[in-house]
């Protein structure tokens, strides 16, 4: 049954794909082509600038999903359980996923239930730029949601933009591969006048999850051999879909934006592998909707105004039908509601003021014997200006904080003891700072500082038997230092160079930590971790290279050094002992990455390596706790093509190259090589 419908899938966007080339082709000779609108924009220098994917440089990577891409950014951890299907997490410097905010088209993506923003669902086939900031966006004109992450990733999708007098584009995309991956999609965008465009984005991904690995696994304490065996990991499978569709307007003076997101899956947890136990048969069905709008207009040449509104709902139906564990069948419904609107006012051609106000509103229900239904209504009001000074910029920043959490009894009996967590009152102040020593080089110095917490999420507070309403926030303290160099070079080998280097220290209290119980990836039990201390580098370099007969070669590289340290004091003489000052689960002392790509005329040959050094997957950075550095490489060879003046783009990729056998989490392993081949067609 699983082979009849990949077969279908495959080939209804087969045979599509060639009728719309041909289609298309006779409908371009009798289009009446519009003017081309162009839109300019002041442009912003950014005091903290981001690492940033953009346009060719993503499609080039061997990337099947976000999480994939964010891989190459330095100072960023992803926890990836396997598999296409798999659970992909981000960490931004050690702080811990729950303080990364990810947005997309400019709207944070929420989860109040767990806090946890599942990058593999979100795909590269339409995506335009990733931007990673440590700190916050070094922009004063944003929401009061932009100012609340210790680190932020911005996810921005492709807009309609029309050349040579088109009124349409469509682009259309077919991917096969290992585990029997099929990964059709269909991109159509269309210019209803000069001032409004529309698209539509749809994306299919089934697939097997079954992948050959390695197991091997020794006694505690000895080398001697327990388990070294080759397994195929089973309930990987994955069926999923994903619909998008956009309204884009521009005004005289601003523009405005209306996009619908529709997410749904059914996929297999392969869970972990221990005692014995090779297969698990735990399913997760996932339904995630939202819309929302946003406008940006300027009422005069010195004020500026922009809005954003947001409705999501998320449906996620978690079974364990093994009832020699537990049998479990839990349904969890969280809607939110989000408003915001930020205003911008230049007080001087070089001192900007800013004051930005959010609403956002988020419930949860569920059907979990004995759970609360948990309400929160979050205020934040952030006040913020910019400030230029000759070769100085500066920008700083007050975020005002309100929580106020209300539940009904729900599922749990109406008794004195079912009590919402009490309210909260936070200010939390953020520095930016850089200097530019030299009128004629490009050399930038900067520097900052901030202060954030974060909300604990319904499942730390009221999840039955685990959530705990007295947990107390965590909170973080960001000092950074750092350097920016670029110039253009007249060698015979490099023509261009840029380089980012920061040293920073992150300070963390109250860390709230969430342990595995059970199989399942959703259930956590949470603790107060106490204290932990982050010292790190950030280095990364570009460079571009115009070699003979025609080659340009781009290399990208990053590193990253982290020491963080957990200083939590135990009651426990022993575990104090072997604990305190240890290395933070899955932190490496030292990581880093590649990505080089050759090109010659139509031909793009692209390479990629990632390092994860040696860590530790408990705060006892003892032997039975140690994990093993791994590392992959992954190549690609693209060729771009035209038949019959139609944009066809065929690639063919091998990803995990050497075969290594390696894990990201513990008894999750990852798949060893494999491969992908796609065909692209636009017009």
């Amino acid at each position: 049954m699983y082979c009849i419908r990949s077969r279908r899938i495959f080939f209804f966007f087969f045979l599509l794909t060639l009728s719309l080339s041909v289609r298309s082709q006779h409908q371009l000779d009798s289009i009446q082509y519009l003017d081309e609108v162009i839109i300019t924009a002041k442009s912003y220098k950014e005091v903290i600038p981001a690492q940033k994917l953009t346009g060719e440089e993503l499609r080039q990577l061997n990337s099947f999903s976000v999480a994939d891409a964010i891989r190459y950014f330095s100072g960023i951890q992803i926890k990836d359980y396997g598999g296409i299907g798999g659970l992909k997490t981000v960490n931004i410097r050690s702080l811990g996923t729950h303080h990364v905010g990810v947005f997309y088209d400019g709207i944070q993506l929420g989860n109040a239930q767990n806090g946890q923003i599942d990058l593999g669902k979100f795909s590269l086939d339409n995506m335009e730029e990733i931007s990673v900031y440590n700190g916050q966006k070094s922009d004063i004109f944003q929401p009061a949601k932009d100012f609340g992450s210790s680190g932020s990733v911005y996810l921005r999708s492709r807009t309609p933009a029309f050349n040579d007098g088109k009124d349409f584009n469509l682009k259309t995309t077919i991917k096969t591969g290992s585990f029997d991956l099929i990964n059709p999609s269909l991109l159509y965008e269309h210019k209803l006048n000069d001032k409004i465009s529309t698209s539509f984005n749809v994306e299919l991904i089934n697939s097997s999850g079954k992948y050959k690995y390695r197991y091997k696994r020794v006694y505690p304490n000895s080398d001697q051999v327990m388990y070294d065996t080759t397994a195929v990991r089973q309930n990987g499978d994955v069926y999923s879909s994903r619909l998008e569709g956009g309204l884009y307007g521009i005004t005289s003076d601003g523009y405005w934006r209306f996009k619908t997101y529709f997410y749904d899956s059914n996929k297999g947890i392969p869970g972990a592998i221990v005692n014995n136990v090779w297969k698990n048969s735990q399913r997760q069905r996932d339904r995630n909707f939202f819309a929302q709008g946003s406008f940006q207009q300027s009422i005069s040449p010195k004020y500026e105004v922009r809005g954003n509104v947001k409705y999501a709902y998320d449906y996620m139906n978690y079974v364990n039908p093994d009832t020699t564990l537990m049998l479990i069948d839990n349904t969890f419904k969280q809607q939110e509601l989000y408003i915001s609107i930020a205003n911008k006012y230049a007080i001087t051609n070089n001192w900007d003021i800013a004051l930005s106000a959010d609403m956002q509103y988020n419930t949860l229900r569920s059907d979990l014997d004995g759970f609360v239904f948990p309400k929160r209504l979050t205020t934040l009001i952030a006040l913020a200006s910019a400030l230029e000074i000759g070769k100085i910029k500066m920008q700083g920043s007050l975020l005002t904080t309100l929580v106020r959490e209300r539940i009904n009894s729900g599922n749990a009996a109406q008794t004195g003891s079912v009590k919402s967590a009490p309210g909260k009152k936070e200010f939390t102040p953020a520095f930016f700072i850089s200097y530019k020593p030299f009128s004629v080089q490009d050399l930038n110095i900067r520097a900052f500082y901030k202060n954030i917490f974060r909300m604990p999420t319904f499942n730390d507070l009221y999840y039955t038997d685990i959530g705990n309403i007295a947990l107390k926030p965590e909170f973080t303290h960001q000092y950074n230092l750092g350097i920016q160099y670029g110039r253009q070079l007249q060698n015979l080998f490099i023509d261009q160079l840029q380089v980012q280097a920061d040293a920073y220290y992150n300070k963390v209290t109250n860390k709230i930590v969430a342990v595995p119980k059970g199989s399942g990836q959703y259930r956590w039990m949470m603790m107060n971790l106490g204290e932990v201390e982050i010292r790190g580098v950030d280095v990364s370099t570009t460079t571009a290279h115009q070699l003979p007969f025609d080659l340009l070669l781009n290399i990208r590289l990053s590193y990253t050094y982290q020491k963080a340290q957990d200083f939590t004091k135990r009651s426990s003489e022993e575990l104090q002992k072997i604990t305190y000052g240890g290395q933070i689960p899955y932190i490496p002392w030292h990581s880093g990455s590649v990505i080089a790509n050759l090109s010659y005329k139509l031909w793009h040959l692209n390479y990629s390596f990632i390092y994860v050094g040696e860590r530790y997957h408990n705060s006892a950075n003892i032997k039975a706790n140690y994990e093993q550095p791994w590392y992959t490489h992954d190549m690609s060879l693209i060729r771009n093509f035209k038949v019959q003046n139609i944009d066809m783009r065929l690639a063919a990729e091998v990803n995990n190259l050497l075969s290594q056998d390696y894990e990201v989490v513990l008894n999750y392993p990852m798949p060893k090589r494999n491969y992908k081949i796609s065909l692209t067609v636009e017009l």
